[in-house]
């Protein structure tokens, strides 16, 4: 199976805060995503009257930031173009909004999903919540030489997952805030059943360079949830609920740019510099190579990485996995060379500590 190589993303917005956000409306055009029995409600339909309301009312409320939707009607947009429009804006976040479809019409509810390996334990990724991936992800075959614009990404091939398995997503610990979040703000909503939140290997999140989630808002083969989402005032309240969901992750966004910028801005005095200094000396600096980081632990031997050792640090619910570690940065600059052509998106990191801090 070939590599895979993508472009860098577009500039951050140079002001503080949560400054751009893109709304992403699931299928649409020639891909009209899930279709009820009675073939009277589309997915496509859905998801743009929702992403179009939750876009509107943040428009509203924060004039100042900027609201992009991957789309804004009937139209086809392909997962490559939907996560570059996010790249190329610089966005801090991405919301992909879809409804579920299973074989099992009893399977209802909402689910929201970020990029990862699987939550189930002793399971490879590939094997795990796999049918909904495949259906997302399958969208790739209605385009024209798919095989050469995704460089050999095969929807249906899990050597395919496995490789996105060994992708890191530097962006995972705030994309696990952000999905926690809306997960408590859709519990007691239109859709009743919480199925809680996943990580998987969906092509457009693994594309996205900023914290981003997949929400499934109920079950299009589900009578129940069916129902409730043919209601357009249910529609209205879904996307309101997302749009707190939206406030609440915004502020507390801002609110840890402002204290770190502080940290870095506040005057020291004498001793609290000496104070500093003597911690530095007590702590070690070491460099390292960030290859992986995910919500479970995996074991060292792990096949994942590839014969390397790690490190593991863990941050908050984040395991953050880390090779070539050396005292020199240099050496760990040398290695960094060859750890990038097995893992594409690995990147330099400072370690202090149980603290890990990026390089350029």
């Amino acid at each position: 199976m070939s590599c895979f190589n993508f472009g860098a993303a577009g500039a951050s917005d140079a002001r503080l805060g949560l400054t751009t956000v893109v709304i992403d409306a699931g299928h649409g055009g020639k891909d009209p995503g899930a279709i009820s029995k009675d073939g009277k409600t589309r997915e496509k339909d859905i998801t743009l009257e929702i992403a179009e309301s939750l876009s509107a009312r943040i428009r509203e409320s924060y004039p100042d930031v900027k609201v992009l939707m991957t789309r804004n009607s009937d139209r086809f947009i392909s997962l490559n173009d939907r996560a570059e429009k996010a790249n190329k804006a610089g966005a801090n976040l991405f919301i992909s909004i879809h409804i579920n479809a299973a074989p099992n019409v009893k399977a209802n509810g909402y689910s929201i999903h970020l990029m990862g390996q699987s939550t189930k334990k002793d399971r490879d990724l590939y094997e795990y919540n796999m049918n909904v991936c495949k259906r997302e992800n399958s969208v790739i075959l209605l385009e024209d030489d798919y095989t050469t614009k995704y460089e050999g990404f095969d929807p249906n091939d899990p050597e395919s997952y496995i490789f996105m398995q060994l992708m890191q997503n530097a962006h995972l610990e705030q994309s696990m805030n952000f999905a926690g979040i809306v997960k408590k703000h859709l519990k007691g909503g239109p859709i009743s059943a919480d199925r809680g939140i996943w990580q998987d290997p969906f092509y457009v999140l693994w594309k996205t360079a900023m914290p981003a989630i997949l929400v499934e808002l109920g079950f299009i083969t589900n009578s129940s949830d069916l129902a409730q989402l043919r209601s357009g005032e249910n529609r209205k309240e879904l996307a309101r609920r997302l749009y707190e969901a939206f406030v609440e992750y915004k502020q507390s966004y801002d609110k840890s740019v402002a204290v770190d910028t502080t940290q870095v801005l506040a005057p020291a005095g004498k001793d609290s510099v000496a104070e500093s200094s003597s911690k530095a000396e007590e702590t070690p600096v070491l460099y390292g190579v960030q290859i992986l980081a995910g919500g479970n632990l995996l074991p060292a031997k792990s096949r994942e990485f590839m014969g390397y050792q790690p490190k593991i640090i863990k941050a908050g619910r984040i395991y953050r996995y880390i090779i070539a570690v050396s005292a020199d940065e240099s050496e760990t600059r040398a290695d960094f060379q060859a750890i990038k052509i097995k893992y594409p998106d690995a990147f330099l990191v400072k370690i202090s500590g149980e603290s890990t801090s990026r390089l350029q």
